[in-house]
């Protein structure tokens, strides 16, 4: 099935311009760092596409924070718990190794994300008490069904 959208190099050949040029596209294919998920949108709409990674690649262009320190984070974002991206992860640990980081940065890093895990609970057994006691409310509230048994059956 056709996407409605052509993708730049078609709309070009059609208009007879050149295509779209795509830098930030081409250098992170160059890099390495492309993910394969990204090659149909890339196909699609090209334009899209060098608009997001112009825009995702701010933060690596300059700042305070080291290249390594950048990696390190990124690590974290990739294998947080509330985003579990494997490529991710792997592509930045090697970018990190590369960098000079350590096992044990990286391990930390890593043992350091899953303190995430603990929102689960955070939200959850609070949730749980409060309806518990909605629950037992209601239970003392509302009228049993007679099962045919009397009270002194129960005991």
């Amino acid at each position: 099935m056709a996407h409605p959208k052509k993708n730049a190099a078609a709309k070009a050949e059609t208009a007879g311009t050149a295509p779209l040029a795509t830098p930030h596209t081409d250098a992170q294919i160059a890099r390495g760092d492309w993910n394969p998920l990204w090659d149909t949108l890339r196909e699609w709409d090209p334009e899209f596409m060098e608009a997001y990674l112009a825009f995702r690649n701010v933060p690596h262009r300059s700042g305070p924070l080291s290249p390594k320190f950048k990696e390190l984070i990124l690590i974290a974002v990739n294998a947080a718990t509330t985003h579990m991206y494997g490529p991710g992860v792997r592509r930045h640990i090697q970018n990190a190794l590369k960098l000079g980081a350590s096992r044990e940065e990286i391990l930390e890093v890593i043992e350091l994300t899953t303190v995430l895990g603990i929102h689960a609970c955070n939200v959850g057994v609070p949730i749980l008490a409060e309806e518990l006691a909605k629950h037992a409310s209601q239970a003392r509230t509302t009228p049993r069904a007679k099962s045919g048994r009397s009270d002194k059956s129960r005991a």
